[in-house]
């Protein structure tokens, strides 16, 4: 290494900066202290930031629990919280390397950093500010809530073990080269010019359109398009909670995409809140037109359109253009809900409406009101801006890179799952979807064995030897099991009907 330059009195920039690095990992720490290179304030923030984001995944788990049935509420649960682990092994076998390796091509990167080899102290491609060891951790949990979003496809119908398999295909195959071309500075969107600062196509974008081809290759639900499916969320509390948790943890992941405890963060995280507020607002007014009802569901769903639109051009845009994004987000993403209808597709949770449509027209906004001196509040970036500077080809530089993501993504996956089913035909492992028998008991029974709640347990109880012994009938059981407040609502009554009458003739 070559002798060190102290940075003078400029908080923002390294305390200790050289020429050049001679080693991959930034110096030899027995020797070097590889901690003089970076601000400590820079560490403590993107250290919380990573935190933060990996409280969302759960929040994902949460809503999307609440929008499904209660027999299949834990699945959902279950599988984002596994997607954070089985994403997380591969971020650290390949995937960092492939996404953000410094001799990765405009495409995808390389294996120079398989299994975090001389992942240390080097700085990161994503900024000089902080090192390649908290990028990597960083990013990690943006691979991870990506999955988590795209895998709630699986509601009500998915088998887990193919969909695990499927998570570690999707995010070498699918995620780590969008977000290589994306973010790693030899992407080739990057070198194009396109705007995206915390994952609108990487993340949004990618994850939509991978559920939608999840929901046509699993196909509709049982008695889709019939009053069966018919049905309320079964828990608006559980969807409350897990848009406390997504809001929060937004937080870190838009305002730290900055890499830095700098203005351009607190931008960042001013332009998310308003933008989750005034989707919220105006999910609210669009449902209210036509029910004339204030909606919790709506009202949280709002919030989601509201940061998932406001995502791509957070680090960009100036506060009151959130206003903007908030209203078309709310707007676009509620009409969207019916595009499933035109599409024949069962998206059972609204995952393509949401976020493919709300990360679309978010990138499409960033094009409009990107401004170069937002940019620059980190002292660093410097960016032709948008329709505000100006820089009318940036439309189309935001259209190339939403369309093309999407695309990938979504045919994609149709290879993956086509390939998983393929092989089902001769091992039933790979089977992509449960039975008809299977999905009416629910995948908490089935796949899980556990549940979210003791209702299936419960109604078991009901139907004991001693009550069939006293002669009551199907019809007095149910209402036993409705008196206990364990008789599903709309379609499960009908299921759960079938399987009381099922147990009482097995005891």
């Amino acid at each position: 290494m070559s002798a060190p330059s102290t940075s003078g009195g400029d908080p923002t920039l390294q305390l200790v900066t050289f020429e050049n690095f001679t080693s991959p990992a930034g110096g030899d720490s027995r020797i070097d202290n590889l901690n003089v290179f970076y601000n400590a304030g820079d560490i403590a923030w993107m250290l919380t930031s990573t935190a933060l984001v990996l409280l969302m995944i759960p929040g994902v788990g949460f809503f999307y629990s609440g929008l499904a049935r209660r027999k299949s509420a834990l699945s959902l649960l279950w599988l984002s919280v596994m997607a954070t682990a089985v994403v997380s092994f591969q971020w650290f076998l390949w995937g960092y390397s492939l996404a953000f390796s410094h001799g990765a091509g405009k495409f995808i990167g390389n294996l120079d950093n398989i299994g975090l080899r001389n992942v240390l102290g080097y700085p990161s491609v994503g900024s000089a500010r902080i090192p390649d060891l908290l990028f990597c951790v960083y990013q990690g949990m943006f691979a991870a809530i990506t999955v988590a979003l795209a895998v709630g496809a699986v509601a009500e119908r998915g088998r887990m073990l193919p969909c695990i398999i499927y998570m570690f295909i999707w995010t070498t195959l699918i995620y780590d080269p969008i977000a290589c071309w994306t973010w790693n500075p030899k992407g080739w969107t990057f070198l194009q010019g396109g705007l995206d600062f915390a994952g609108g196509t990487p993340v949004h974008i990618a994850s939509g359109t991978a559920a939608l081809a999840y929901s046509y290759m699993l196909g509709k639900r049982r008695g889709h398009g019939t009053q069966e499916l018919n049905y309320r969320p079964h828990n608006v509390t559980h969807i409350v909670i897990g848009t406390v948790f997504l809001w929060v943890g937004w937080f870190g992941f838009n305002a730290g995409s900055a890499l830095s405890a700098n203005m351009r963060a607190v931008m960042a995280a001013v332009v998310t809140h308003l933008a989750a507020c005034v989707g919220g607002i105006t999910w609210c007014l669009v449902d209210y037109r036509l029910e004339r009802k204030w909606s919790t569901v709506g009202f949280c769903s709002g919030v989601i359109a509201g940061l998932v639109c406001i995502t791509p051009g957070s680090g960009f845009v100036p506060a009151w253009a959130a206003v903007i994004f908030g209203v078309c987000g709310g707007v676009a993403c509620n009409y969207a809900t019916k595009l499933k209808y035109f599409l024949r597709c069962d998206d059972a949770l609204d995952i393509f409406a949401v976020h493919a449509v709300g990360g679309f027209v978010g990138n499409i906004l960033t094009a409009f009101f990107a401004a170069d001196y937002i940019a620059h509040l980190d002292g660093v970036t410097v960016i032709p801006g948008g329709w505000l500077n100006r820089h009318y080809i940036q439309l189309g530089y935001q259209l190339a890179d939403s369309v093309s993501g999407g695309c990938y993504s979504f045919a994609g996956t149709c290879l993956i799952l086509g390939a998983l089913d393929f092989l089902g035909k001769f091992l039933p492992i790979f089977k992509l979807r449960v039975s008809d028998e299977d999905e009416i008991l629910g995948l908490d029974d089935v796949e899980i064995g556990e549940f979210a709640y003791d209702y299936v347990e419960l109604t078991r109880e009901v139907a004991t030897a001693d009550d069939v012994d006293e002669g009551l009938s199907t019809h007095s059981l149910e209402q036993h099991a409705s008196a206990m407040g364990m008789h599903e609502k709309n379609q499960e009554s009908v299921d759960s009907s079938h399987q009381l009458a099922e147990w009482a003739h097995r005891a």
